[in-house]
């Protein structure tokens, strides 16, 4: 199975930007978007052969997320145990070998302050992850708005009190790591330097000052099912690059 995450940064604005090429380029079983910032009903567009399931925020243009699925889910699921549902950041696909879960985590923001919502949503998601994690394998892809190591940034050192950077961000993925969750990218890649998001300001991209924030996450257990993870830094279209992976 062909798998790939992108963070659009507004999927009406990426259609327009060669989102449907590369879409249909891939031909992927699931693709998972987050920060489509549009309601269903504003759609102009239809991938046929797919199904489709949004989570949007409900302040119009804001966040939320969206899975197309080749495959019909035994069940879908919107937010962690009815909570945080208002800005339409989680989706659950329930398959009879696996669970499909795409986030869009939230930023804690300039001088960290939503922090605290945000170390109450990681602590919530780790739990959610790992009760799934008890019925059937998980496999979790989105931006997760962290860089988990110094090498997954450009500047650490600069950055290391900003969101995305802090101790505290970096602590909580490393306890959703350590609760049984393997990075797929790292998995094949454990010193490999590549970005997948650049600020806009400062010819960010153009001079690759980057960060890695888009992951595909896999239950331990599904680790030697995977063939391989990419990060496609060629694709333009938004602040961030699609990630995927190939999975037995």
């Amino acid at each position: 199975m062909k798998m790939v995450s992108w963070n659009v940064n507004g999927l009406r604005a990426a259609m327009t930007k060669g989102f449907e090429d590369f879409f249909e380029k891939c031909n992927a079983d699931f693709f998972a978007i987050q920060e489509t910032k549009m309601q269903e009903e504003q759609k102009t567009f239809a991938f046929p052969g797919y199904h489709e399931y949004w989570h949007s925020a409900l302040k119009k243009g804001y966040s939320g997320t969206l899975i197309y699925t080749k495959q019909a889910p035994l069940s879908v699921t919107y937010g962690l145990d009815n909570a945080h549902m208002d800005e339409g950041r989680i989706i659950t696909l329930e398959y009879p070998d696996f669970y499909f879960v795409t986030s869009y985590s939230p930023n804690s923001q300039p001088e960290l302050a939503r922090l605290d919502y945000r170390m109450a949503f990681e602590d919530d998601f780790r739990a959610y992850l790992m009760k799934l994690d008890q019925h059937k394998p998980v496999i979790v892809c989105g931006d997760l708005n962290v860089a988990h190591r110094e090498i997954d940034l450009k500047n650490p050192k600069a950055n290391e009190r900003n969101p995305g950077f802090s101790i505290e961000e970096r602590t909580k993925f490393q306890a959703l790591l350590d609760s049984g969750f393997t990075d797929s990218f790292r998995y094949f890649y454990p010193e490999k330097i590549k970005y997948t998001w650049w600020s806009y300001r400062a010819n960010s991209r153009a001079n690759n000052v980057g960060w890695r924030i888009d992951y595909f996450l896999v239950s331990n257990r599904l680790a030697s099912s995977l063939h391989d993870s990419y990060i496609h830094d060629e694709v333009m279209g938004s602040d961030h690059c699609p990630v995927s992976i190939e999975i037995f």
